[in-house]
């Protein structure tokens, strides 16, 4: 800029000697012109002076100045790798059950309070401490009862990061703090479960404390050999999936589909996409298999010839989404979990202590098969969904679903079933949404979801009924500031109904809801539940 400056200001100077050469009219001008010419030449030296000394000067601010904004672009991008977004939620629950009356195995003892509490029981020191275990005729029969929890209020904070190694290396996690107003624990525990007990299988899906833990971690290798083919491993994105995401007004799903899979668990998968289905054009999807890692037993001892541990629990199966596009959506699910464990290793030690009493250690029992199927759709502001699943069990010697009255495992395979559907109608010209759903389990059904997010029990565990019905407000705070920007309150209620005791368990045999005042339980079995819930969410 200085050179440019300087050599218009230098062919000014010598420009002018002739313009005014011209307008002095000839000789009478002369002594005027040699005027001006000494003093443009005094001029001329003059600036060459200056650029000499501008030319040895040290670089300008200006250019510190360019320079540092040179530096400062590669941290910015640097930080625009990582994609930051999240959510928050602040909900309130009410909650109400009835149980009925039942012979429990296990009698209070006023001198075990810890045990007691594990099963909503009060200590029986009127009628004096019956210990120990107490078959079908036991002179003890707890009474029906009803708990309630009038409000419990809790807060979820989830941070989601996104970010690429390599063109195809890509990395994505969510953090997670959920807890409960007031408590640095989990208080939304049955009767009988003592708190809803925390497990690899759970955590970050129910309330604890307020530390930010890991809900998701994993990478994906994508478009390997630039085919359309991907590898992942990892923290798995399997909780919050279709169909769940419409009653959580997301406007994308989530994760992989929930089907009855509504596990968080550490694994691998391999997945291929399509753009057409048998031969069909423009009909996309994809598949892809995942192994994952459900329990690990630790460290066995076999130099005596026989295992003195357990094995690991793993899952491994075939997730797939037929077809995708738009608001249509149908999937097939098909899975196994293998040397399930009687329970897993939970985190409080008292809960642990409990369930190794009760079942005599830890072990591990067979297998349990799943497969399941979801379509959903959307006509005109009415989205729709079905879902139907099967579950069946494997025993070993050990067994499942046994009958402890009975003495001797149960090592028949037994079926299960589940049906779920739903609507949500978006009103037109309006900010509401409202939904309903319904869902049906059998008798032997079985779900892996204990990454529900029902607060208290899994309603897609449930072996009976279970209806709900809830209403969206999106709120009216203004233009969004990103893609995810969007604020809503949510209102419902569910209704369970139990027809059979034991949901979500594959230890005991379910008992129906009409017989268990004459047959020994483990725990308060609940015949029916209400649940009302409020939040105030938003997503950023």
């Amino acid at each position: 800029m200085v050179k440019k400056i300087s050599t218009l200001a230098l062919a000014g100077l010598l420009a002018l000697p002739a313009v005014a050469f011209a307008g002095a009219g000839g000789a009478a001008g002369t002594s005027d012109i040699q005027a001006q010419v000494d003093a443009l030449t005094r001029q001329l030296e003059q600036l060459k002076s200056e650029m000499a000394k501008v030319k040895a000067a040290p670089v300008t601010d200006q250019s510190d100045r360019i320079s540092a904004l040179e530096d400062r672009s590669e941290t910015w991008d640097l930080a625009s790798r990582i994609q930051l977004s999240g959510d928050f939620r602040a909900r309130g629950d009410y909650y109400s059950a009835d149980t009925k009356a039942f012979i429990p195995f296990y009698v209070p003892d006023s001198t075990n309070p810890g045990f007691n509490s594990l099963f909503g029981l009060a200590p029986n020191d009127g009628a004096g401490t019956l210990p120990g275990f107490m078959g079908a005729g036991s002179p003890y029969q707890a009474a029906a009862g009803e708990y309630k929890n009038n409000s419990v209020f809790t807060n979820r904070f989830r941070l989601d990061l996104r970010a690429k190694a390599l063109e195809n290396v890509e990395f994505k996690g969510r953090l997670a703090m959920y807890k409960t107003w007031g408590h640095q624990d989990n208080p939304a525990g049955l009767p009988g479960q003592g708190g809803a007990a925390i497990f690899d299988g759970n955590a970050t899906r129910q309330p604890s404390d307020s530390i930010l833990r890991v809900d998701r971690a994993f990478l994906n290798w994508n478009n390997i050999g630039g085919a359309p083919v991907w590898f992942s491993i990892g923290r798995r994105p399997t909780t919050d999936g279709p169909p769940n995401h419409l009653r959580m007004n997301s406007d994308e799903r989530m994760a992989t589909p929930t089907a009855v899979m509504d596990y968080p668990f550490d694994g691998i998968s391999v997945g291929y996409a399509y753009n057409n289905l048998f031969g069909l054009q423009d009909a996309p999807g994809r598949i892809r298999f995942c192994w994952g890692r459900g329990f690990e037993s630790g460290v066995n001892q076999t130099d005596t010839g026989t295992n003195q541990g357990i094995n690991d629990t793993d899952f491994a199966g075939l997730s797939w989404d037929v077809y995708k596009k738009g608001d249509r959506f149908a999937y097939l699910q098909s899975f196994v979990a293998m040397d399930l464990m009687n329970f897993p290793a939970f985190e409080d030690p008292l809960t642990d202590a409990f369930y190794t009493w009760a079942l005599d250690g830890r072990h591990n029992i067979g297998n349990i098969y799943h497969t399941s199927g979801v379509y959903m759709d959307k006509f005109a502001n009415l989205n729709y969904f079905g879902m139907v699943g099967w579950s069946r069990t494997d025993p070993n010697e050990t067994g499942m679903l046994n009958d402890p009255s009975l003495g001797t495992p149960n090592t028949d395979a037994e079926n299960g079933y589940v049906v779920h559907v739903g609507v949500r109608y978006d009103i037109p010209d309006s900010l509401f949404k409202l939904g309903a759903e319904y869902n049906h389990g059998s008798k032997y059904w079985i779900s892996m979801s204990p990454g529900h997010d029902d607060l208290y029990a899994s309603k897609l565990a449930t072996r009976g009924n279970v209806y709900e019905v809830y209403g969206i407000y999106d709120i009216p705070g203004g233009e969004a500031v990103s893609k995810f920007g969007k604020a809503w309150m949510r209102l419902g209620f569910q209704h369970y109904d139990y027809d059979y005791t034991g949901s979500g368990d594959w230890n005991m045999m379910p008992i129906k809801m009409d017989e268990v005042a004459y047959t020994p339980q483990f725990a308060p079995p609940v015949e029916s539940a209400d649940q009302v819930y409020l939040t105030f969410e938003a997503s950023f």
